[in-house]
C-alpha cells in the first residue's frame, strides 16, 4: 500500500497531517489526483480531529482569509451537515427528480463496476484503488459516481451506499448528497466529465482514450438524459472486499451496557474524551445492522477505541442512559438515553435551511475567526 493511503488510528497521524497541511499547495493542486490533497477525512470523519479546530489550527497557522479555497472545502462538509439536520432521513431519497425519473434508474449495482471489471481504465482503477486502500481523492469520487448513475444508468443510492460501505471515510452527509449533488438531484445539473478532462488530472494509468467516456461533453449530455446504458465488464474482475455488520472475530466486545455516568467513545468520537470522563467505547448495534463496513474500518475504529479504553461495549438502545457523549448525527439515533453535548461549531450555522451551498456560503462565515 502506498504510504500516503496509509492512515494510522492515532491523534499523532491525525496532527501529523494536519502539520503537513500547506494551503496554497492544496488549493493549487487540489483537483489532480497526485495533488497536495490532505488526506485528513478519516480523522474528521471519526471525530479525531474536529471540524473546528481543523478550520481555527489552518487558519491561524497560515493567517487564512475566510474565502480561501481550503475553507470553503471544510464549508461543504459543514454544508452537508446542515442539509442533514434540516432534512433527515430525507437525504437517502432523492431531493428532486434527476434527468431521468428515479424509476428509470437500476436499483443495484452490476457485478463489473462491484469488481473493478468495466474496461474503462478510470472508473477500473478507482475500484482497486478504493478496495486497497479505503479511500478515494474527491475527483475520483465524482468520476466513479458519474459513470454509475448517468452512463450505467444506476440509481445513484445503490452507488452511494456501496462507496460508503468501503470508505474509510465514509460519512453519510457528505457521501449521499455528493451522489446526489452528481445524479443532478441534489443540484441543477448532472455532472460529468470525460477522458480529456481525466487526462488533465490524473496520471497516465488512468488516463481512458477511445473508451465510452472519450467523447464531447453534449454527447455525454445527451446519453445522460437518455435511457441508454452504455455497458460495461470488459475489464479483468477482482474480488469486492467482503462487508460486515459486526467488527471481526478477533476484536474483542463486551456484551454488557457501560455503567451510568461513563463518557461515551463511539466510532465517530475517537478524540481524547474530557479529562473527567471515564470512557466507555461503544458500538451502536443498530447503526451497524443498517450501515454495512469492511474489515479495514471495523479494525481503523476498533484500534482507536482500545487505546482509550476497555474492550468495547457491543449496546442496543435504549441502555446508555446516564451515560455522556459528544453529539454527532451518525450515532444520535442509536444512543439510547445518553446525555449529548453540543460540540464546537466550525461555521455559524444559518437561520432557515439552505437549498445550496452558495446560498449556505453566503450566510455563514467561520465560527471562530
Amino acid at each position: 500500500m502506498n504510504d500516503a493511503c496509509a492512515f494510522e488510528p492515532t491523534l499523532e497521524a491525525a496532527r501529523a497531517r494536519l502539520d503537513a497541511l500547506r494551503p496554497e499547495a492544496y488549493a493549487r493542486t487540489r483537483n489532480h489526483l497526485d495533488g497536495a490533497v490532505t488526506r485528513l477525512s478519516p480523522y474528521l470523519t471519526h471525530g479525531l480531529l474536529g471540524l473546528a479546530e481543523v478550520l481555527q489550527t489552518v487558519t491561524c497557522r497560515h493567517n487564512l482569509d475566510p474565502a480561501h479555497r481550503f475553507v470553503q472545502e471544510l464549508g461543504w462538509r459543514a454544508y452537508f451537515h446542515h442539509v442533514w439536520r434540516h432534512r433527515g432521513e430525507a437525504i437517502f431519497e432523492s431531493l428532486h427528480e434527476g434527468p431521468l425519473p428515479d424509476a428509470a434508474y437500476a436499483p443495484t449495482l452490476p457485478e463489473d463496476i462491484r469488481r473493478g471489471a468495466t474496461g474503462v481504465p478510470v472508473i477500473d482503477r478507482a475500484v482497486r484503488e478504493l478496495y486497497a486502500t479505503g479511500w478515494l481523492h474527491n475527483h475520483a469520487r465524482l468520476w466513479l459516481a458519474s459513470y454509475v448513475v448517468h452512463l450505467r444508468k444506476v440509481h445513484w443510492r445503490a452507488g452511494a451506499d456501496w462507496l460508503y460501505a468501503h470508505l474509510l471515510d465514509g460519512d453519510l452527509a457528505s457521501n449521499h448528497l455528493s451522489w446526489q449533488w452528481v445524479a443532478g438531484t441534489g443540484s441543477h445539473k448532472p455532472y460529468l466529465f470525460n477522458a480529456d478532462n481525466v487526462a488533465r488530472f490524473a496520471p497516465p494509468a488512468w488516463h481512458s482514450p477511445g473508451s465510452v467516456v472519450d467523447a464531447s461533453y453534449e454527447a455525454l449530455e445527451a446519453i445522460a438524459r437518455s435511457a441508454r446504458d452504455v455497458g460495461g465488464g470488459r475489464g479483468e474482475p477482482i474480488d469486492e472486499p467482503v462487508l460486515y455488520h459486526r467488527p471481526p472475530a478477533d476484536c474483542a466486545v463486551n456484551p454488557e451496557p457501560p455503567a451510568p455516568g461513563r463518557w461515551l467513545v463511539h466510532a465517530w468520537s475517537l478524540g481524547d474524551p474530557p479529562p473527567a470522563g471515564e470512557p466507555a467505547p461503544v458500538w451502536l448495534a443498530g447503526f451497524h445492522r443498517r450501515w454495512p463496513w469492511s474489515e479495514r474500518r471495523w479494525r481503523f475504529v476498533w484500534q482507536r477505541m482500545r487505546a482509550l479504553g476497555p474492550a468495547p461495549y457491543w449496546v442496543e438502545q435504549p441502555l446508555l442512559a446516564g451515560c455522556l457523549c459528544w453529539d454527532e448525527p451518525h450515532a444520535a439515533p442509536w444512543l439510547g438515553g445518553a446525555r449529548c453535548l453540543p460540540q464546537p461549531p466550525a461555521f455559524d450555522e444559518p437561520p432557515a435551511a439552505c437549498a445550496s451551498f452558495t446560498q449556505y456560503w453566503r450566510q455563514t462565515r467561520p465560527a471562530h475567526p
